[in-house]
């Protein structure tokens, strides 16, 4: 497998090399953001740290963390380091829970971005040559025009489609000869119930590998879409608040976690109660430091995202330490009748049983003093039209073994193909009329 866009000079340093290069450019990034952004100055006075008491990396925990309501409380601007007339982009969020995020980039920080999805498609096999159809949206989401600039930095031509259309998509894959695909893993899905609709047959298309991000996805989900669609299936990550797509990567060597272009964003887990780093290999919540970029540096953001760090060598030869895929958000997970539970867990055991669709949303609402959970799962049509018997022991099974595997009694509905409505992007999976 020829890879045209990896920096093997930094992909496969020595930990003692790459950790040189790290605390020289934390020390860089904690000397800048102190002099020049006054909302950090405060925190890190108010926690009695200066840029000068970062001699180690592990100096790193005496640093204020950085969360989501720090960036809207300082909005739109007020967390950026240079000033606007250096930024050359910037990027928002929707705004849905209050005031949105807003992110900025200088003209070297669309360089940087461009150069590390590059190296992510690269993991995946991508190449020049590929023709890569980018169905992640456009517009102040970073997910489009992100993976745009890695694919045009690779020097493979990129197909700027976002998403929607479904159907002309399809046409566009076919007669274009599309190689590689970039969407959320819902709306490969979606593509893949377009193309049986239109009577295409996947096989004959000329995809090879899809790039998926934006949402957690489980294992299952990821045999379901390779089977649908004729692809290999690897995952990316990536958020706006650090840099957009292209912080980590699946390679196609292994699933046992994503690649963290490390030598510029600097990886921790915390306990997401206490906030206390955790020892190598256990599971919390990932905490990220940007190294490198100008116009919108962060430091110890808490994503929110559960995962674990990975140290073995990979055996496609790079050193970088790997994330284990994302099993959901802190934020994400649900508590039912004292039960943690995310969407994620539920998709597996849905996708583990013959019949089932892989479109399901779940319902919790509150009778009385008591949460109820109701899973609407689509099954097969074939299934769909069996006797009322067979429907509800299917029904059946799916409560045990959600019972079984998540310790947590729930009902479920099962209801025709296409009832659940589909995602152009990131998937409702669940709709909490507790806070309506």
């Amino acid at each position: 497998m020829a890879i045209h866009y990896w920096e093997e000079e930094i992909e496969t340093l020595p930990r003692i090399g790459l950790q040189s290069i790290q605390l020289r450019r934390l020390q860089h990034l904690v000397t800048r953001v102190y002099k020049t952004v006054k909302p950090y100055r405060d925190k890190m006075e108010e926690k009695g740290v200066r840029p000068e008491d970062i001699k180690s990396l592990d100096d790193l925990g005496k640093l204020p963390f950085t969360v989501k309501d720090d960036l809207r409380d300082n909005y739109p601007f007020g967390l950026f380091t240079v000033p606007l007339d250096e930024v050359v982009r910037v990027h928002a969020s929707s705004g849905t829970t209050g005031k949105p995020t807003v992110v900025g980039y200088t003209e070297k920080d669309i360089d940087l971005w461009a150069s590390v999805m590059a190296r992510a498609l690269a993991c995946a096999g991508a190449h020049k040559g590929d023709m890569v159809h980018n169905a992640y949206g456009y517009g102040l989401f970073t997910g489009g025009l992100g993976a745009h600039y890695g694919v045009e930095k690779m020097g493979a031509t990129v197909i700027p489609v976002s998403g929607g259309n479904t159907k002309r998509q399809i046409t566009i894959m076919r007669d274009f000869g599309s190689t590689v695909l970039l969407s959320t893993p819902s709306y490969a899905l979606n593509l893949a119930d377009a193309m049986d609709e239109m009577q295409v047959d996947p096989t004959k298309l000329s995809l090879r590998v899809g790039i998926f991000g934006a949402e957690p996805w489980s294992e299952n989900m990821r045999e379901e879409v390779e089977r649908k669609l004729n692809l290999k299936a690897v995952d990316i990550y990536g958020l706006s608040e650090v840099m957009g797509p292209g912080v980590a990567m699946e390679c196609l060597h292994t699933t046992k976690g994503m690649h963290v272009f490390e030598d510029h964003f600097l990886p921790e887990i915390i306990d997401p109660e206490s906030g206390e780093v955790l020892p190598p290999g256990e599971k919390g919540e990932l905490v990220f430091t940007t190294l490198t970029k100008e116009a919108f540096p962060i430091i110890r953001y808490r994503t929110k995202d559960i995962s674990r760090l990975i140290y073995e060598t990979c055996e496609c030869g790079r050193t970088l330490v790997r994330m284990e895929k994302v099993t959901g958000r802190s934020d994400d997970m649900l508590i039912i009748r004292g039960v943690n539970v995310f969407p994620s867990q539920v998709e597996h055991v849905l996708m583990g049983i013959e019949g089932v669709e892989p479109h399901y949303q779940i319902v919790v609402e509150r009778e009385g003093n008591l949460d109820t959970m109701l899973v609407q799962v689509e099954v097969s049509g074939a299934v769909f039209s069996d006797e009322i018997r067979v429907l509800e022991n299917l029904g059946k099974r799916i409560e045990a073994e959600i019972k079984d595997m998540l310790g947590v009694t729930c009902k479920v509905k099962l209801v025709e193909p296409r009832t659940i409505q589909r995602s152009e992007g990131k998937a409702q999976r669940v709709i909490d009329k507790r806070k309506i």
